[in-house]
Order: structure tokens, then sequence, then C-alpha cells
């Protein structure tokens, strides 16, 4: 068993993006809070309360590469989202099955994504993580276009093909190689989507070639889409899989994966968000603001083994 100054020492370097040094040089926040996003109810859930939800796995996915989680709730005005964006030091948009254009979802991702872009201009880190639909709203918001197009991936595992120069990206360079390795032969990253965003839609607008380099893509049999991507001068990354399904989401579904490669995925992929979000100097304004605001003031709600989500929180 190795000693607990050895395991730390080794995360460390991981953290740093070093493979040797204990010791970050960088001045990093470790008590991270990272945002996440709620979206309007889905139509079929039987145990909707409120008007919005934030699905568990999505919190237990950042909690467990030790960072706090703050839902933000939609319906709120563009001032108490300022105040919010000032406090946290990240922003996650989740996966789920709204409209990316009109929805409350939509519109406050748009001023996150506005108020981030700003604060990263000014030398503010602030990164963004998108998952599916997460991915999807950023292409939005980049383009200010709809450029989606239906794609045969509603619950299917798949392996991810890397693009040229994917392994030095900042997402994947610290990736053990044999996880690499099993991410690009194996069936490990749940796809539960109906649209994509196609290689040849991507290639052809100029905004998302400008922003976003192509990490993986994946193919349905007929179409090649963009599965995981990175900001050129952002902190902004985004996978069309499911990483967090993985190790909290157990229905018995085709597409969904628990292998120790699969779950080693998940928490690679949020333990870098995390980091990222280490490097955010955002803070509440008193510790009584932030208890107030933090995810341990709601319950989730156990929906079934049969349900997408197993656990859901649910706002008014």
């Amino acid at each position: 068993m190795c000693p607990p100054v050895f395991v730390y020492a080794v995360l460390a370097a991981y953290l740093c993006g070093q493979l040797v040094p204990t010791t970050c040089s960088l001045a990093l926040n470790y008590r991270p809070i990272i945002g996440i996003l709620a979206q309007e109810n889905r139509d079929n859930d039987l145990h909707a309360q409120g008007s919005s939800y934030i699905a568990a796995s999505y919190v237990k996915y950042i909690e467990g590469a030790g960072a706090r989680v703050v839902p933000i709730r939609i319906n709120q005005t563009t001032e108490e989202y300022v105040k919010i964006f000032s406090s946290i030091n990240g922003l996650l948009l989740p996966g789920g099955d709204v409209d990316i254009q009109k929805s409350e979802f939509s519109r406050a991702a748009k001023i996150f994504y506005d108020l981030a872009i700003k604060a990263n201009d000014a030398s503010d880190y602030f990164p963004v993580w998108g998952t599916c639909q997460g991915l999807q709203q950023l292409t939005v918001l980049t383009s200010n276009k709809n450029l989606l197009t239906l794609t045969n991936t509603k619950a299917v595992a798949l392996p991810l093909s890397f693009t040229q120069g994917a392994q030095n990206s900042r997402l994947f360079k610290n990736f053990p190689k044999d996880l690499l390795q099993s991410l690009a032969v194996e069936n490990i990253t749940s796809n539960y989507h109906s649209w994509s965003l196609s290689l040849q839609n991507y290639s052809r607008n100029a905004k998302l070639k400008r922003f976003y380099k192509v990490l993986t893509t994946n193919s349905d049999g007929r179409k090649e889409f963009v599965s995981t991507m990175e900001a050129y001068r952002y902190p902004f990354y985004a996978v069309q899989w499911h990483p967090e399904k993985s190790p909290f989401e157990w229905i018995d579904k085709p597409g969904m994966i628990h292998t120790v490669s699969a779950i080693r995925a998940a928490f690679y992929t949020s333990s870098f968000f995390v980091h990222e979000a280490m490097k955010s100097q955002h803070r509440f304004p008193s510790p009584s603001k932030e208890e107030e605001a933090l995810i341990y003031n709601y319950s989730p709600v156990f929906c079934g083994l049969d349900c997408i989500f197993i656990q859901n929180y649910y706002f008014n």
C-alpha cells in the first residue's frame, strides 16, 4: 500500500501538469466551487418538483474530484447571475433535453458564457465545461447558429477517434497512456443524444473552427461528429459523451458502461476540470453567503433504478 505522502505527491504532480515535482508553482485555490446550471424539468419526469432540476450524477462527478457545487437556478435576473459568477470558480453545463436557443437554460448559459469570455479576456481565469447538451449549447453560443444534425446515437457506447495532436491537448496530455488507449479502442464512452455537431458543419463554420480545437470524433456509421473539443484561447472544454454516467448512473440500458476504464475516464476528466477551477480566484463575499448557496441545502430525490437519472435535485 502506498504511503499517504507518496499518494499526495503523485496527485500534486498530476494536478500541476508535471511528471515529477510535488509542489505547484501556481497560486491555486484549494477550495474550488463549481456552478452547475439547472434546466427545465423533463416532461415525463413523474418525480418532478418545482420548475427545474440538476441530475445528482453531475454533482457527485464534481464532488468526487475535490470541489463543491452551487446549483444555478433558471429564471434568475442577470444581476443575480453576475453575483453568482463572481463567487464561483467554474461552470458546468450538463446534458439534458431542452431548447438550446429558446429555453431558460440557454438564456442563463449565454449570460455566463459572455461573462466567462469577458473575464478570461481580462486575465480573470474562469473555466467552462459542457457535457452532451452542454457541448451543443456551447456551439450555439459561439456560432450564433444551431448547426446540429440528427445522428443515431441515442444509447450506445463508443471508442473515441483521437485527432492529430489531441494527446498534447490541455485536456488529454496528462491522461495515462493506458487510459488513452482504452478510450481509443474500447466502447466505454456513453452516448445519449439524438443531435450532434457533424465534423462537416464544424469545418464549414469559421467561428467554430477558429474558437475550438477538435480533440476526438465519433461516427454513427453515416455521419462523423465532434465528440470532444477545447477552445484555443479560453479554458472551455466539452464532451458529447457522458463521463459522469459510468460511476453514478445505474439504469440497465445499452450504452451504460461501468468498466474500470470508463470509471477512470470519469475521474480524470472531472479532476482535470476541477484543477482548472482551482486557477480561479473568485470568492463569495462572506462565509455565510457561501454556505447559503451550496448544494448541501438541498436533498436529492431518488427516482428509481429504472430512471435515466437515478437521483435529481429539484428547484423552484
